[in-house]
């Protein structure tokens, strides 16, 4: 019995020795259930609030203020700007830069208090359908309960059902609010990023583990050379990738494309060049292609939960929204759903495409300074 006993613990003294050893694989064990944990917990919101609206407004009465006051103290709406342009506002909208336009026209107050039943008209941009119900469903009960304190007195009856005004509701760029509108362009960003880094990372690592490294570091080739010629031939893997889940989006769920192929296939291609580069870079720190597929999972969490991709962006506190505004996935999802469902012109995502090619140039340069290193 004691043999047995000295026999485990020599085993399990062994083990734990490689697990020291290993760190970065005893570190994504300890550190993967308290990223989990952090998310999960704290970033991941259903009811997201705080909406930027834009607000066009006609005339400023009483009754108009009050309502607008209503829908502000609700917490859904954030009123971040003015227009009075409806191209404005559809650009706006296009842009993402806000989720609702709220629009009151002139004569509303006149028109309200002789009963006629005046219109307001909420825009909301529904391509992420779970993002704006919540608002929308609650616009009606804030705005009904906002007018009980001026309707008083003679006009008492106006408050009465079917209510003292009529709440127009245009979901723009999704107004079934399909869900595979949203998911499905989404997918697109979701595999190039799991599949490419991954790809990327482990082409370099097999390299060492088969010994063939040597024979990498003594030809001529500069780094950027080197890189280069690594991670070329899964661009086209990507082009591939994009040409299956825009056909399957196309004609299997009858996804819409509104917008120009060349901004859309632009996007993709400065996105595929991002995580490829990012693969490169993991495969200079991993040690074994299982290394490279742990720092791949790392990667690929934060991005698949704070990219928009699964839960509402703008659903999550602002620590979680900037760490998102880093992925290059957030800013890709932007852009093929605006392609797609919006029909977004290029100045429209002009940041989008900036933050993938600054977030490219980035992990082009680490990747470099850590191959130079291992040249050394």
């Amino acid at each position: 019995m004691n043999d047995h006993i000295t026999r485990i613990g020599a085993i399990f003294a062994k083990e734990l020795v490689q697990m020291r050893r290993d760190r970065l694989t005893f570190g994504m064990m300890l550190m993967l259930p308290v990223l989990q944990l952090i998310l999960f917990g704290f970033a991941i919101n259903m009811d997201p609030k705080h909406l930027p609206t834009a607000v066009h407004v006609e005339e400023q009465t009483p009754i108009v203020r009050t309502l607008l006051t209503a829908l502000r103290t609700s917490e859904y709406y954030d009123f971040v700007l003015e227009t009075d342009d409806p191209r404005e506002s559809d650009r706006l909208l296009a842009s993402g830069e806000v989720a609702f336009v709220v629009s009151i026209p002139a004569g509303f107050t006149e028109r309200l208090i002789r009963g006629e039943r005046p219109k307001i008209l909420i825009e909301a941009d529904a391509s992420d359908p779970a993002a704006s119900t919540n608002a929308v469903a609650q616009a009606q009960i804030i705005l009904e309960r906002a007018l009980r304190h001026d309707l008083t007195g003679p006009l008492q009856n106006l408050a009465a059902q079917p209510g003292p005004f009529e709440l127009i509701v245009h979901r723009r760029y999704n107004p079934e609010g399909v869900t595979q509108y949203n998911i499905v362009p989404g997918l697109l960003g979701v595999i190039l990023t799991m599949t490419l880094v991954m790809i990327t990372s482990m082409a370099m690592t097999r390299e060492a583990e088969r010994g063939t490294m040597e024979n990498l570091l003594a030809m001529p080739a500069k780094p950027i050379e080197v890189m280069f010629g690594k991670i070329t031939p899964y661009v086209l893997v990507g082009a591939v990738q994009t040409g299956v889940v825009l056909l399957a989006a196309r004609f299997i769920f009858g996804v819409p494309f509104a917008g120009a192929l060349w901004i859309l296939l632009l996007g993709v291609l400065i996105f595929v060049l991002a995580n490829l580069a990012l693969g490169f870079t993991f495969s200079t720190m991993a040690k074994s292609q299982m290394q490279a597929m742990q720092l791949t999972f790392f990667f690929f969490l934060p991005s698949l939960l704070l990219s928009g991709f699964m839960f509402p962006f703008r659903g999550m506190p602002g620590w979680a929204q900037g760490i998102g505004e880093v992925l290059p996935l957030t800013h890709f999802l932007r852009v093929v759903r605006g392609v797609m469902l919006k029909d977004a012109s290029f100045a429209d995502l002009q940041f989008d495409f900036l933050a993938m090619t600054l977030f490219a140039g980035a992990a082009v340069s680490v990747a470099m300074l850590r191959y130079r290193s291992t040249l050394d």
